[in-house]
């Protein structure tokens, strides 16, 4: 590609091959002025027009201030941009929330758009192999719109024709770094357009205390934490199967306990009941008051609750059969929660080999049958290879939370879901900044979402405990002294 020369010197340059054979002398085209002054001033009216269109407001302030000096010269001008910032003062003050949505993220994203994204789009496009330079010219896909939230950009991309979601997943690390961010996810929001997320600070650094419990009893997506983007994290839990994976540390007990937690009020109204196995005899069993008879520890017990959690599903499919599709809870059929805290110790290592395949057997049963007729697994694991874990697929919604090695990420939430952003492997192992911290994979949604859950103390537990043991004494009680009135 040859240099521009300053006036004429391009129609003299001459370029040979190393043999001469081939002369190449560059064709100069001379371009008439005034063409070049209209295309130059159609595209600035072009670009004024769009301008006042997508920004009314912020072009009738600058306009208005124009008028008032031009027509009542400056003071009148000043006295009215002077009026301006205070109102927008004064309302950042009274109410930030709103000042922040109307006006604050609007500027915000003006500013990122013409000195972070504009301004670096060509080079970043072209260096990451997103852009193309032909024959002198640069193919780039387009910058769309620019929104800012609280926490992160999103910016919308139209891509060149050709280009695949993929092409942009394996280019996550040069997007975030060319941008100035500390990460950067990718999901297709409509055919030809995708949506960047470039995180600008980190929402869920701090932990989140143990949520109340609720007031009214419900079995329905139970609260137990906090989406990345200020949403409360509502996990279902009736009619689906939940599988968590994370290393140790990673939080799974703050799952566990909060969906417990929220729970709790079904249970004492007779809508929900919680089966535990606890083989490692730490998790569960501080709250095992929680569960009565219905607790396990040992692989023999386990075993059996398994089976009779079976027996419970059977049933109630002979009885459903032909009369209905899918489960109610009532206090006759309730819902059945089989909570399973080291999944992988039940599947994997247990020494015996017969009593493995019946576990493994069991819980087969109840993730291909169980959620039509009300009867739910919530399992926990920390190795989620296939060798362990080898019925992984039969769980609909799976979490992944601190994990070891980035392989591990597609295992939990399925293929491509790193590529998506899902930087599992990349949580911090410092319980203040990562417990509880990790991305949620919905059979109704398939990107992968940021969350933390809630942590719940020892204390939290025991009041819990306490809680439940009033609750069953007030509804013993009065059972009791109607019977002696009788």
């Amino acid at each position: 590609m040859f240099k521009r020369l300053p006036g004429d010197e391009a129609r003299n340059l001459v370029s040979t091959t190393p043999d001469t054979a081939v002369v190449f002398r560059p064709a100069v085209v001379k371009t008439p002025a005034i063409l070049t002054i209209v295309i130059l001033t159609w595209r600035m009216l072009a670009r004024l027009v769009r301008t006042t269109w997508r920004h009314p407001i912020a072009t009738a302030i600058p306009v208005a201030l124009g008028a008032a000096w031009y027509f009542y010269d400056w003071p009148l001008a000043a006295s009215l941009l002077g009026v301006v910032v205070l109102v927008l003062v004064s309302w950042a003050f009274i109410n930030r929330a709103s000042f922040a949505r109307l006006v604050g993220y609007r500027l915000l994203a003006w500013w990122r758009v013409v000195w972070i994204y504009r301004r670096h789009w060509q080079p970043v496009m072209i260096v990451s192999g997103l852009g193309r330079h032909l024959r002198g010219r640069d193919y780039l896909p387009r910058l769309g719109k620019v929104t800012c939230t609280s926490w992160a950009d999103l910016v919308t991309v139209r891509m060149l024709k050709g280009q695949a979601v993929k092409d942009w997943s394996d280019r996550l690390d040069h997007l975030a770094q060319g941008f100035g961010a500390k990460s950067c996810r990718v999901a297709l929001s409509q055919a030809g357009r995708l949506t960047l997320t470039f995180p600008r600070s980190d929402p869920l650094a701090s932990p989140l205390p143990a949520l109340p419990i609720p007031e009214e009893p419900t079995v329905g997506p139970v609260e137990i934490g906090r989406q990345e983007d200020g949403r409360p994290w509502r996990l279902k839990m009736h009619g689906t199967h939940v599988l968590v994976a994370g290393a140790t540390g990673a939080g799974k007990g703050s799952i566990i306990w909060s969906v417990i937690r929220s729970l709790l009020p079904a249970t004492r109204a007779g809508l929900v009941e919680l089966w535990a196995l606890d083989p490692k005899l730490m998790e569960l069993s501080y709250g095992r008051a929680l569960f009565g008879s219905r607790y396990a520890a040992t692989p023999e017990e386990c075993a059996d609750l398994l089976d009779e959690a079976v027996c419970v599903m059977q049933k109630r499919a002979a009885r459903f059969a032909g009369l209905q599709r899918s489960h109610t809870p009532t206090v006759d059929d309730p819902f059945v929660l089989v909570v399973v805290d080291e999944v992988a110790f039940l599947t994997a290592y247990q020494s015996d080999r017969q009593l493995r395949q019946r576990i493994s057997s069991a819980l087969a049963t109840l993730t291909t049958q169980g959620r039509a007729v009300g009867v739910g697994v919530l399992a926990a694991l920390q190795d989620p290879r296939k060798e362990v874990m080898n019925i992984r697929n039969l769980f609909p919604d799976k979490i992944a939370l601190r994990l070891d090695e980035s392989e591990q990420v597609d295992m939990v939430l399925g293929d491509g879901a790193r590529d998506r952003g899902a930087l599992a492997d990349h949580i911090s192992p410092v319980p203040e900044l990562g417990a509880g911290v990790g991305y949620v994979r919905l059979e109704t949604s398939p990107e992968p979402v940021r969350v933390r859950a809630a942590y719940v103390s020892d204390h939290d537990i025991r009041a819990m405990v306490e809680r439940r043991e009033c609750g069953q004494t007030a509804l013993i009680v009065p059972a009791a002294a109607e019977g002696r009135t009788a």
